[in-house]
């Protein structure tokens, strides 16, 4: 019998010039380094890592800033584009949110959080849409666990920037995280507009344009003389 013949790839039909280059995986450390800067300059507003809200200002999330003076000098200083690991667990976030700094400014955060920044070889956007994925929890809860501390996940640095990325190429890259930006950005627009729906202000004003003025009603219920 002859032998059985390879299937043919899904794209031996298109042309080299259309074909996507097969995506790469790259360790973490390969692309990023942690930021070991302390706020040796007095940086007095200090941020945190939310997973629902991202990286915010203490004054904005807590209504107060619940830093110790006497420790902020230990403090990791935080640059605008800098990923931000935040090793608290959630329902949303079960081995912990990992956001990027957009804030447009410096600020700092308690050493419990892992600070980096990353080259010119990845996306910010995209990598940080990356993290929004569960893509990467499977290497964490095979590398680390949740510690002494039911509600903190614990991974050494050494392990965790060992995190596998799988990585286009950067073209690739910016094309994914422009789409899901935008896809953000409108989901984002009808959630306020269903916001604005459901406020109760909004209904009742709904409800009084529809109801049928005095003079409406009473010409509907009067029979014209004859």
């Amino acid at each position: 019998m002859p032998a059985k013949c390879a299937a043919p790839r899904a794209t031996a039909h298109l042309s080299q010039e259309y074909r996507t280059p097969a995506w790469e995986q790259r360790k973490l450390g390969e692309l990023a380094s942690k930021r070991i800067e302390k706020n040796t300059n007095g940086i007095k507003e200090t941020f945190t890592n939310s997973a629902e809200h991202g990286v915010v200002s203490q004054l904005d999330y807590f209504d107060h800033d619940i830093t110790n003076d006497a420790n902020i000098g230990n403090y990791s200083v935080v640059h605008p584009d800098d990923f931000i690991y935040n090793p608290r667990i959630s329902a949303v976030a079960p081995c912990g949110p990992i956001n990027r700094n957009k804030l447009d400014r410096n600020g700092v955060m308690s050493p419990l959080y892992t600070v980096f920044s990353v080259d010119d070889t990845i996306d910010k956007l995209y990598l940080e849409h990356y993290f929004k994925t569960s893509r990467w929890h499977q290497f964490m809860f095979l590398e680390g666990n949740s510690g002494a501390r039911s509600d903190r996940f614990s991974i050494s640095d050494s392990i965790f920037f060992e995190m596998p990325i799988q990585c286009p190429v950067l073209e690739e890259q910016e094309l994914i995280a422009s789409f899901f930006g935008r896809l953000d950005s409108l989901i984002t627009l009808h959630q306020r507009k269903y916001d604005g729906c459901a406020n109760p202000l909004f209904l009742e004003r709904r409800i009084s344009c529809r109801k049928p003025s005095h003079q409406n009603r009473c010409s509907a219920t009067t029979t014209p003389s004859g």
